[in-house]
């Protein structure tokens, strides 16, 4: 029998507010545990929480970037339950009523686009953390609250994938745009945007929904695309040999590549969720989500189309370079200065993020240096060859390309006279591969040229060096 696979995504963003939700904490990563918390963030007795302006205006942000309808009247809601990294015995969230109803996320895989379908974003506040690690808790578990009271939007999707290779262009896709809104980094590992999956199974062409399980806080888009993976074959598996899927929570175990059961699947009614009673309806100011869509940056897909337009860069080179705001800026601002765009994208993608692979912000090649670089290889001072050898230098030292090109005497043989006595000393070493040559074997003049290139290690001009060879002989 064949299957399809039904997927949907909720994936929580952590927002670059300086402080938390409803109080003053600050939300700065990898202080030392429970420093960063108060008695509202802890749930203490007689405390009110207070809303966070900036968290509002994020998930505005969001909301008009992807299309959303922006509510003008919303409401905070409990949701409880009863976990030891939850002080308060309650999250705040929304639930009936959120900030965002609908919208759409691009998605490009295997050069076809489509939109996967929103069905809500809406704002809450994050728990805290429980650990297990045996050598910070000992045989028992701690718990650090710093985290506890941090800003989130959740952005749940349509049941609209189907393939675990989709959900992981979601989930960049995603990641992209809230990272050119600056709403959130989008750093995975420290968990500022986590990912649940809701995976479900059917027989190909139903349109009935089948039982679904939640995989839990997935941390990469590797690891969501191999959870995705490995539950629907579980699922398939348990179907064929006549087995209910039971609608679950589960755990995903890296290292062995399985699923494990974690508990029953909540539903809403499980959470008894009820209207905030400590926060009145939060009312939205047309006049303010104008304000905010008149500072919305070009988005990820829209900056994709434009280098394919305006830079005439194939689809798969613009998708890379756009990839981050920070990249696509870096590549923009060589263009700008003259690079010649395809080969400013080829050194970018294929040599330089293979030598840096931080946030290219960082990097000691700025733009006007890389520009530089490849300027000198357009004027025939060096070679593409010595280039890569001149990349790694500026990365490690910081210099520019000409002193570092000057300092080890990398310049280019261009002298016609100097290259010619150097191809006649080739040849005559070669005389079996000549002969070969003229009896048809053209292919071997590269053999030729890379014989040439290791007399005059790699600063030989190619192109004259192709002339000289090509008529002599």
């Amino acid at each position: 029998m064949n299957y399809e696979t039904v997927i949907g995504l909720e994936v929580h963003a952590q927002l670059r507010t300086v402080s938390k939700i409803f109080c003053g904490c600050s939300t700065a990563f990898g202080a030392e545990p429970n420093a960063n918390t108060c008695p509202v963030c802890l749930g203490l007795p007689g405390v009110l929480p207070v809303l966070n302006r900036r968290v509002v205006e994020f998930a505005i942000r969001l909301g008009l970037a992807v299309g959303s309808r922006i509510a003008d009247r919303s409401i905070f809601a409990r949701k409880n339950y009863f976990y030891p990294d939850l002080p308060k015995g309650y999250q705040i969230s929304q639930y009936e009523t959120p900030v965002c109803v609908g919208g759409k996320i691009p998605v490009d895989l295997d050069g076809v686009s489509r939109a996967i379908g929103l069905v809500r974003i809406h704002m809450e506040e994050d728990a805290g953390k429980n650990i297990h690690d045996e050598a910070i808790a000992g045989t028992g578990s701690v718990v650090d609250l710093n985290r506890a009271g941090t800003p989130l939007l959740e952005i749940v999707s349509e049941p609209g994938m189907r393939a675990p290779e989709e959900a992981g262009e979601y989930l960049r896709s995603l990641r992209a745009i809230l990272m050119y809104l600056d709403v959130c980094d989008g750093n995975m590992e420290e968990g500022s945007m986590r990912c649940d999956a809701n995976v479900s199974i059917r027989p190909a062409g139903s349109s009935r929904l089948g039982t679904r399980t939640e995989v839990k806080n997935l941390n990469s888009f590797r690891n969501v695309e191999r959870a995705i993976a490995y539950e629907r074959e579980r699922q398939i598996d348990a179907v064929e040999r006549g087995e209910t899927i039971v609608q679950e929570t589960r755990l995903w175990d890296a290292d062995r590549g399985v699923t494990e059961p974690m508990r029953g699947k909540e539903e809403a009614h499980d959470y008894r969720y009820f209207p905030e009673p400590d926060l009145v309806p939060l009312r939205i100011d047309p006049a303010w989500i104008e304000e905010v869509r008149g500072t919305l940056p070009e988005l990820p897909k829209a900056r994709m189309e434009r280098f394919e337009r305006d830079y005439g860069i194939p689809r798969y080179d613009a998708k890379i370079l756009t990839g981050t705001k920070s990249l696509a800026d870096y590549y923009e601002a060589v263009a700008r200065l003259g690079a010649p765009p395809k080969a400013a994208s080829n050194w970018i993608k294929d040599e330089l993020l293979a030598l840096h692979r931080e946030d290219i912000g960082t990097c000691a090649v700025t733009p006007e240096r890389l520009a530089e670089l490849m300027a000198l290889i357009e004027a025939g001072t060096i070679s593409g060859k010595i280039a890569k050898q001149v990349l790694p230098d500026m990365i490690a030292s910081g210099r520019g390309a000409r002193e570092i090109v000057e300092a080890r005497g990398l310049l280019q043989v261009s002298d016609e006279g100097a290259l010619a006595a150097v191809v006649d000393e080739t040849i005559a070493a070669c005389p079996e591969e000549v002969r070969r040559y003229r009896e048809g074997k053209m292919k071997l003049l590269g053999f030729f040229v890379g014989e040439v290139m290791k007399r005059t290690q790699g600063k030989a001009n190619p192109a004259l060096v192709n002339k000289l060879l090509k008529e002599r002989l």
